[in-house]
């Protein structure tokens, strides 16, 4: 009998299509019935088209549906996966734009800082209706796989107080294993334990990650049995391309002894070091592509995608159909589980669920990213044991920072909601108190539509906000802010848009 899978926020076409294209890669899974629903009717119809068309196109007996109404698409669901964006680009916008007139520099802002912090404030509701949608009228035994940020807080709300089975999952392992193959491969030859013409994939390098998403590490590392801890740094500094593209991971590598999962810039927003004087930041980032550092590098991106695919869309409809075949899956970890346990094929992924001891110098609460095998009998977590304690320490100040965002969410609380702002690392390494509270007053009000838990607070924060007695704020672009391209500009690399349109993984190169 086949498969129901609910798709929300289907109108992402880069996670939509290419989730169903892997799954559909599955001989046993090609007549899964897919449910799409978004509340952009446009978007949805774009994609559904897309999909339709590549179903066709291979022969397969899959079927996909639209829906406007979230309850009929989860309705029977076996398994839910969730790809939305509360608020979407607008929203987006206020959480980067906001903070920089207090002078905090985001890269991407979806995860930590004040622009994952509030993010969790409008989609943990979201999510948790979701939860109670799934809880009513989809499958006893649905899974939902989340991947949708802020990860970590979104999935903590999930478990506790959605009381559904929820999975978080991301691609950031995968992205740091294919640079450490690569860095292994240089040291070998520069070693002699390669030929010139040899090469090192992924699959000759074995990794264990842990750690808690975004800021996960690579805490074992083999490659031909040798351990290549003690020799990351120096592949690292050697490779021809990352010591200037990775200069916070490389110097947080030098000086924790670990290499992070997470991207340059990214990896730059969670700490306190590396974004919090202006003067200092074009020191450790590279604006060769975006995910390296640049000011609100991922709205950029996010916004040209859009208008992109909007102008491209009959393009993208003439282009080839997707191939659903193996050498054309891609890595997301969602089409692999739902094989396992469909099939009993073991898979051994990267995912992201309460911790209950699997790290053991974690808070059980939090919610950890580490290695897990799924196959018939479900997702089963190995015991990793202590993380190294410098590591430790820095997962365990965002954890905090995280345990705070999802109670003030939940319960609409505004004072925790600050203490979170201030508990954060880069907020609190460039803003006072004060700041701190104004700063979260100015993005509740700018959030009303999104933030109906809110309703008293931002009452009260509009209050304060219009009393003429405001701290002084400054008009900021930030340190290395991009202008949004144009049409016209997206147009002279056609092609290149297009590839990077259809990645759910927006960093792929």
């Amino acid at each position: 009998m086949a498969i129901k899978i609910a798709v929300i926020g289907a109108g992402s076409v880069g996670f939509t299509r290419g989730i169903c294209r892997d799954i559909l890669t599955v001989p046993e899974l090609q007549d899964t019935h897919f449910a799409y629903h978004d509340i952009n009717e446009h978007n949805l119809d774009m994609v559904a088209q897309l999909m339709k068309r590549d179903i066709a196109s291979n022969g397969v007996p899959a079927t996909v549906q639209t829906t406007l109404s979230r309850r009929e698409a989860l309705e029977g669901a076996n398994y839910v996966l969730s790809f939305v964006r509360v608020g979407g680009l607008e929203a987006f916008a206020t959480d980067v734009d906001i903070p920089l007139k207090y002078g905090v520099d985001q890269c991407v802002g979806d995860t930590l800082g004040p622009g994952g912090i509030m993010y969790a404030q409008r989609g943990i509701p979201a999510l948790l209706g979701f939860c109670k949608d799934i809880r009513e009228v989809a499958d006893p035994k649905c899974l939902f796989l989340n991947y949708s940020n802020p990860m970590a807080m979104l999935t903590w709300a999930c478990n506790k107080y959605g009381g559904v089975r929820t999975v978080g999952l991301c691609h950031g392992v995968q992205g740091g294993h294919w640079q450490i193959a690569s860095c292994i491969e240089g040291w070998a030859r520069k070693h002699g334990h390669i030929g010139p013409e040899d090469k090192v994939t992924k699959k000759d390098v074995d990794i264990i990650c842990a750690g808690i998403n975004h800021q996960t590490w690579y805490v074992q590392i083999k490659w031909r049995g040798i351990d290549m801890i003690p020799h990351l740094l120096e592949a690292f500094e050697s490779h021809p391309e990352f010591p200037k593209t990775e200069k916070v991971r490389i110097d947080m590598l030098k000086r924790f002894g670990y290499y992070s999962t997470e991207s340059n810039g990214h990896l730059s927003e969670y700490v306190p070091w590396y974004r919090k004087r202006a003067s200092e930041i074009m020191d450790w980032i590279d604006l060769g592509t975006w995910i390296n550092g640049e000011t609100g590098g991922y709205l950029r991106v996010c916004t040209e995608g859009r208008r992109w695919f909007e102008h491209d869309f009959p393009n993208w409809m003439e282009a080839p159909a997707n191939e659903f075949t193996p050498e054309k899956r891609g890595e997301e970890h969602g089409s692999y589980i739902i094989e396992s346990l469909e099939t009993g094929r073991v898979y051994r992924g990267h995912f992201n669920v309460v911790n209950n001891g699997v790290i053991t110098n974690l808070p059980d609460d939090a919610i950890i990213e580490a290695p897990g095998y799924v196959d018939r009998n479900g997702i089963s977590m190995p015991i990793v044991g202590d993380l190294p304690l410098g590591c430790a320490a820095v997962c365990n100040v965002s954890v905090s920072v995280q345990r705070l965002g999802v109670e003030a969410a939940v319960h609409g609380d505004p004072l925790l909601l600050k203490q979170s702002m201030m508990m954060d690392p880069l907020t609190g390494a460039v803003c006072n108190p004060p700041e701190i509270w104004q700063m979260t007053d100015e993005m509740l009000v700018a959030g009303e539509e999104w933030l109906p838990q809110y309703s008293a607070a931002i009452a009260d924060a509009k209050v304060r906000m219009n009393s003429g007695s405001l701290l002084p704020t400054k008009e900021y672009a930030g340190a290395a802010r991009l202008p949004v391209k144009s049409l016209e500009e997206m147009e002279a690399k056609a092609e290149e848009n297009r590839k990077r349109g259809s990645e759910s993984d927006k960093a792929k190169k």
